[in-house]
């Protein structure tokens, strides 16, 4: 089988599997926070960190513009969405609760182990670049949405700076570039903590998912996947032309501008007072929607 195929039904299948464990009660979907916080935590940064570690940095510098790929392609997408969504005067609340889903990408939840699956771990790296962008976008805006609806600084700096995947990051360029041994045994602990971090995520996924969602909010949800799944890979389509992006680069900044709406939106939406059902929606639709999306853009690169 097609090693691209077989990545992608292996995706969706693990996904189902968690949706189905909800729907026979063994999993609960109050438990997706538990799992999501372990993923964040504890597996996702060893992945990060055990890649990053044993990689060939050599080229480190051919990543440097996969983020700004990311953070321009969300940039220009989101001022097009948010002048369309002001002209037909909806709130201010409803605005930024459909904005956010469009600006902040899933790189790492769901870009991370199609990266990993299709082009191993030389594709994971490039996705880690790619989900420092998205980084980069959630940082920002946290900051626009203080000055909008008020809230801590403080709280949205505390967030970034205690973020686990991000020292991850940090981390395991400093220890590979720097040539510092962290021992058999940390590293064998580490393999083994990163190993289980996408089937959770999956799984994770899986216990997320709500069809009803459909049924709410629309036309909402139309305009959120038509600018997440379609105008955002476009636009990254033509970024990517124009630094003259090629091979694996190429690949891996398409793929993961093609992502859709990622975790980290409902942290945004929960802070500052937006529209959690309407935010909430927006992302699992478009999330469903992807796995349709997905597999056709990557089937054409």
């Amino acid at each position: 089988m097609d090693p691209i195929i077989s990545t992608i039904l292996s995706i969706i299948i693990m996904v189902f599997l968690g949706f189905i464990l909800k729907k026979i009660n063994l999993v609960q979907e109050k438990d997706v926070d538990s799992l999501n916080k372990i993923v964040i935590n504890l597996f996702m940064p060893c992945m990060i960190f055990n890649a990053l570690f044993a990689a060939d940095l050599s080229s480190i510098s051919n990543f440097a513009f996969l983020p700004v790929v990311m953070i321009l392609s969300a940039t220009i997408t989101g001022i097009i969405a948010f002048f369309i969504l002001k002209f037909f005067n909806f709130s201010k609340e409803k605005v930024w609760s459909v904005l956010v889903t469009i600006l902040l990408s899933n790189t790492a939840f769901l870009g991370f182990p199609v990266a990993l699956g299709i082009f191993g771990n030389d594709g994971l790296i490039r996705a880690i670049f790619c989900d420092m962008g998205t980084l980069i976008i959630f940082l920002s805006v946290s900051f626009i949405l203080f000055l909008v609806f008020g809230g801590t600084i403080k709280e949205a700096i505390k967030k970034i700076l205690l973020f686990p995947p991000l020292w991850a990051v940090i981390l395991g360029i400093s220890f590979n570039l720097l040539n510092i041994p962290i021992g058999e045994i940390p590293s064998t602990i580490i393999t083994y903590l990163a190993g289980g971090a996408i089937p959770l995520i999956m799984i994770s996924l899986g216990l997320s998912l709500k069809f009803d969602g459909l049924k709410w909010n629309k036309n909402m949800i139309a305009f959120t996947s038509i600018f997440k799944l379609l105008i955002f890979p476009l636009i990254a389509f033509c970024i990517i032309n124009i630094f003259n992006f090629s091979g694996l680069e190429y690949k891996i900044a398409l793929i993961e501008a093609a992502m859709p709406s990622g975790m980290l939106t409902m942290v945004l939406a929960i802070t500052y007072g937006l529209d959690i059902r309407l935010t909430s929606d927006c992302v699992l639709s478009n999330t469903i929607f992807s796995l349709i999306s997905l597999p056709i853009i990557i089937s054409i690169l």
